[in-house]
């Protein structure tokens, strides 16, 4: 299939749709598409004026805002190659994800900029804060860049003598193997891999996105950005697709507590909402099961003719914690529990799970709420094939395999990893297990580092114990590990579960170990706990709300 220019995309939707919002920082500042438009010009003449060239990398790092949107869409649309760095990685890890990538210049937040240190990038010719319309200079090491800033309004008023209008836009024209973004990876394994984005990944991405959601999403509609942009699932779904619609992006300034969320969603009322399972399944835990357990309700729902109206009743408030306005929930990023979903099924909730990797720029699998297949991932999506490399794809895991227009070009300096995860064939192995039913559905299974082998041979896939477990009285999050033949689940407890429960810490114990032996029950004999061993604190994740898994494969038992 013929891949058009991306930035074409950009520059069509941005000419089209001139006037309405574009981009807001919640609660302070809305960008029109041509205060967008305006701003992108600008930072082409600091790209230019610092002798950046077409195919040099430019990094940024900060947290979601309209100014990151704004410099991202100045990247591409320039022809240099995007490094979006999570705000949230390390400040030794920044430093070495900008030396790796040989990032030229870095826009950076005020929030992140005091945690670095400069002379450990030296690489870099030029930092530019990109917390507001300034872009002070905060590291000039050549006399180009300092020249850039200190003239940028000159130049633009040199360049742009009359007003600025849209035909004057003209944006770098892309080819579809051409590099667009280097994504670095916030997976559970402890080492990030720079990830190559071609161009025709992103358009795929964003032409599915118009496959699915054009009928909802109009021009000027309302979208929340939950999830990093600097995470290819935020970045694709939560933003550039919107920037091509002609959408309303609406960001939100700090880390969002689901009750900061649901107060956005009822002010915003987004048209489509991207979440996490992490945030579904705090949402349902905290503002519907407690109702749902009440005695009254419990045996309305065991009474036929009062069964459809409480979980219509119950389909409502759900709805309504989310604004009321959106066509589908996407939940995707990690597994969702079991519990969690079969309760969302049985409400006729609007929500659907997809599949996708840093990889492939996201999306592999997915399908439609109203035909998703409850446990599944859905199925291959548009312009992508999926094969499980198994002799019994139906009923025996083996490894999930992608090919297609979404697929990377490989890891950056990295031809050892490239060669162990794309095939000469052109499939990508995700790592990932699972099966394929007759339909085309993906059912996820686990991870194949993750697999464990039992005394006898047997493969234990750890994430379906733990699915079970946290199903469980007083398991908040929890990571089953291997030492030596036994099997032990750690445990967090929410404090405020506990607080409401008035449990001690001798209580709680032994709830655990009731919760073990009603665990073992429902589990083969191989994949029984042998333990369970409570943690303090909240498990470390990724930024897309995945527990960092390698950090607790050596907890002391």
């Amino acid at each position: 299939m013929e891949c058009p220019s991306f930035n074409a995309l950009i520059q069509q939707s941005i000419h089209d749709h001139w006037d309405l919002p574009a981009l807001t920082d919640y609660g302070t500042h809305t960008y029109q598409f041509k205060d967008v438009a305006r701003i992108i010009e600008k930072l082409h003449i600091i790209l230019e004026a610092s002798g950046v060239e077409h195919g040099d990398k430019v990094a940024i790092c900060g947290r979601n805002s309209a100014r990151w949107g704004i410099a991202f869409l100045a990247t591409l649309t320039y022809g240099a190659v995007a490094v979006p760095i999570l705000h949230e990685f390390h400040p030794e890890q920044i430093h070495d994800l900008v030396n790796h990538s040989g990032a030229k210049l870095l826009f950076v937040g005020d929030q992140v900029w005091p945690k670095l240190d400069a002379e450990k990038m030296p690489g870099l010719e030029g930092i530019f804060s990109n917390s507001n319309d300034e872009y002070k200079i905060l590291l000039a090491r050549t006399d180009k860049v300092r020249f850039a800033r200190e003239n940028l309004n000159r130049l633009f008023g040199e360049k742009f003598p009359m007003n600025f209008r849209p035909k004057h836009i003209n944006y770098h024209a892309d080819e579809p193997d051409e590099l667009a973004v280097l994504n670095y990876t916030s997976g559970t394994t402890s080492s990030s891999k720079g990830v190559m984005i071609p161009y025709r990944a992103l358009w795929s991405n964003v032409e599915f996105a118009h496959e699915v959601y054009d009928r909802h999403v109009a021009p000027g509609e309302n979208v929340v950005s939950i999830l990093p942009t600097a995470h290819m699932y935020g970045m694709a779904f939560e933003f550039l697709y919107e920037i091509c619609r002609g959408a309303h992006v609406h960001f939100i300034p700090k880390n969002p507590s689901p009750t900061v969320l649901l107060k956005v969603f009822s002010e915003v009322k987004p048209k489509v909402v991207i979440a996490v399972p992490l945030l579904i399944e705090k949402i349902v835990r905290k503002a519907i099961f407690p109702k749902i357990q009440a005695p009254a309700i419990r045996l309305a729902l065991m009474t036929p003719f009062l069964r459809d109206r409480i979980k219509t009743q119950i389909r409502r408030k759900m709805q309504t914690a989310f604004g009321d306005n959106f066509a589908e929930i996407i939940v995707g990023g990690a597994a969702m529990n079991q519990d969690i979903e079969t309760f969302l099924k049985g409400i006729g909730f609007n929500y659907t799970i997809g599949y996708g990797a840093t990889e492939c720029a996201p999306i592999i699998c997915y399908a439609p709420w109203d035909s998703f297949k409850q446990g599944s991932c859905g199925r291959p999506a548009p312009r992508m094939e999926v094969r499980i490399d198994s002799p019994d794809p139906q009923h025996v895991p083996g490894e999930i395999m992608a090919r297609g227009m979404n697929v990377m070009l490989g890891y950056y300096k990295n031809d050892e990893a490239t060669a162990q995860t794309l095939d000469s064939d052109g499939w990508y192995h995700t790592g990932d297990l699972g099966i394929m039913d007759a339909e085309g559905n993906v059912f996820i299974k686990g991870r194949l580092k993750n697999m464990l082998l039992g005394a006898n041979g047997q493969n234990i896939y750890p994430e379906e114990i733990e699915d079970k477990l946290s199903s469980l009285p007083y398991v908040t999050e929890c990571v089953v590990i291997q030492k030596g033949e036994q099997l032990y689940g750690l445990v967090y407890t929410d404090p405020d579960e506990l607080r409401k429960g008035g449990l001690d810490r001798q209580q709680l114990e032994a709830q655990m170990e009731q919760n073990r032996q009603e665990l073992n029950n429902i589990v083969p004999t191989y994949a029984r706990l042998h333990g369970i061993r409570l943690v303090a604190e909240e498990f470390e994740k990724t930024p897309k709300k995945s527990i960092m898994r390698y950090k607790y494969m050596n907890y002391e038992v």
